[in-house]
C-alpha cells in the first residue's frame, strides 16, 4: 500500500492493474477550465479526471473560503463512480508538482482511504519521459465507496484562533513569501497573514528536479521549524486549503504524521473583520 507518494515508474508498472484507480488533478486558479481541457489533449492512459471546483470542494458561501471541503456523501458517490473502493491503490497527479493532487490525497485519507499516493513530480516527468498517455476516456467499472469520516484532521478558524493566542501550537501558511507579508494578493480581497503563523512556501518541499526531497531532507527541514511541537500540534494553511495539502503530505512523507488542516484558509480568514490580519 503506497500512502504518500509514487514514482513515474511504479506507476507504469501497474497501468494494467484493475486494483490501481489514477485520478488527473490538474487545474489553474486562475483558468478553471484549463485542466479539464488539458485532460481532454492527453492524458495518463486510464485516468479519471477531477475537476477542484466541482468534484473536490462544495458551493462557497458569504462565510466559507474559496474551496470549502466537499460534503462527504457526494464526494464518497464520484469516488464509487470514478470506480474507487476500499481493495484500491489511487495515484493521482497534476502538472503543478503535487499541488493540486494533495488536494484529493488529503480528501481521501479524510474520508478513511489510506491506499492513496501523489504521483511525484507528476505528469510533467511523465512526458519527459516519454510514456503513454492517450485522449480516450476510461472504461470504468462503478464501485462502492463507504467513508469513514475521521474529523480530526481539520480544523476551523476559532481553533486557529484558540492556537495563536495561546501560542499552543504551530501554524504553517505555505503560499508565497510575498503573499504572505502582504505585498500582493491576487485572489483574495485582503492581503497579510494571521498573526503567529511560521511561512513555509510548498515549493520548498520539493528540490530543483521538482520532485520532492527526500524523506530525511524533509524531516530535517521540518525540524528546524517545529522546535520540539509535535506533529499533532501543527496546522497547515495556504489561500483556500489546497495547497496546504501539499505540506501535510510532505511531513507524512517525512515520518512526522498528524498535522492538519485549516480547511478554511486564508480565504475564509479574511471574511470576519474581527480577525486580525498581520502584514510583515
Amino acid at each position: 500500500m503506497l500512502t504518500t507518494l509514487v514514482d513515474t515508474e511504479t506507476l507504469s508498472r501497474h497501468l494494467d492493474d484493475p486494483r490501481w484507480v489514477v485520478v488527473d488533478c490538474r487545474f489553474i486558479l486562475t483558468n478553471p477550465e484549463a485542466g479539464r481541457r488539458a485532460y481532454a489533449a492527453g492524458h495518463i492512459r486510464g485516468a479519471r479526471y477531477a475537476h477542484l471546483n466541482e468534484d473536490l470542494s462544495s458551493p462557497v458561501t458569504p462565510g466559507s473560503g474559496r474551496h470549502p471541503l466537499p460534503y462527504p456523501n457526494m464526494l464518497a458517490e464520484k469516488l464509487g463512480r470514478w470506480g474507487i473502493d476500499k481493495t484500491s491503490q489511487v495515484v493521482v497527479y497534476d502538472d503543478s508538482f503535487g499541488a493540486m493532487a494533495a488536494r484529493l490525497w488529503w480528501l481521501l485519507r479524510w474520508l478513511g482511504h489510506e491506499a492513496v499516493a501523489v504521483l511525484d513530480a507528476g505528469f510533467p516527468k511523465w512526458l519527459r519521459e516519454k510514456r503513454p498517455i492517450t485522449n480516450e476516456l476510461p472504461r470504468i467499472q462503478p464501485a462502492q465507496f463507504h467513508p469513514t469520516i475521521n474529523n480530526t484532521m481539520w480544523v476551523d478558524a476559532d481553533r486557529v484562533m484558540e492556537m495563536t493566542r495561546a501560542k499552543d501550537g504551530l501554524v504553517i501558511d505555505v503560499r508565497a513569501d510575498e503573499r504572505f507579508r502582504g505585498e500582493v494578493e491576487l485572489l483574495d480581497k485582503v492581503a497579510g497573514h494571521i498573526p503567529g503563523a511560521n511561512n513555509m512556501p510548498y515549493e520548498d518541499n520539493l528540490d530543483f528536479t521538482g520532485e520532492f526531497m527526500s524523506d530525511e531532507a524533509l524531516r530535517e527541514h521540518y525540524l528546524a521549524v517545529l522546535n520540539n511541537v509535535p506533529p499533532g500540534k501543527v496546522v497547515h494553511m495556504c489561500g483556500s486549503g489546497v495547497t496546504a495539502c501539499h505540506g501535510i503530505l510532505a511531513m507524512e512523507h517525512a515520518g512526522l504524521a498528524g498535522a492538519k488542516l485549516y480547511a478554511g484558509s486564508w480565504s475564509e480568514w479574511i471574511t470576519d473583520a474581527n480577525r486580525p490580519v498581520a502584514k510583515d
